[in-house]
């Protein structure tokens, strides 16, 4: 029984995920996988260029990870104030919201960080220091230092 390696432009139970090569038998392979679109056969140039391909991939996500630590950096050094309008004993009139939270550090440091990367188990509802986790990714959460203060 020959196997030949195929590269699987589909998921196929039992067998593996789109994108991975695998040996196979060549009956298996040109009588099912190939007919119905699920898999391909791979040559040297095309071997050649998916770990071309892997590599540079994986600079990219090594590049990414790397600029998602300085900014996980810059947020944990820094202290960001809300200022608020207060009521009686120290209530904040409102509350201050993880989309109020994203602004305030994406404009202090001119990144772009969604309300929805704001881990903020309830909105803020009086004065004092609170620190609400920031995913950048999800291997790099930051912790932000947020003191809010009467206006």
């Amino acid at each position: 029984m020959k196997k030949i390696k195929v590269l699987l432009l589909k998921d196929v139970n039992n067998l593996g995920k789109k994108g991975q090569i695998i040996d196979v038998s060549d009956g298996y392979a040109r009588n099912y996988l190939f007919p119905k679109g699920l898999a391909q056969e791979v040559n040297e140039g095309m071997l050649e260029h998916l770990r071309l391909q892997e590599t540079s991939q994986r600079k990219k996500e090594e590049k990414l990870l790397e600029r998602f630590r300085k900014e996980k950096d810059n947020i944990e050094k820094e202290t960001f104030v809300i200022k608020a309008k207060v009521g009686e004993r120290g209530k904040l009139f409102g509350s201050i919201t993880s989309k109020d939270i994203a602004e305030i550090i994406s404009k202090k440091l001119k990144i772009e960080i969604d309300k929805r990367q704001i881990n903020l188990e309830e909105p803020i509802k009086s004065l004092g220091e609170y620190s609400v986790e920031v995913k950048l990714h999800p291997q790099v959460v930051a912790k932000a230092k947020i003191l809010v203060e009467a206006e």
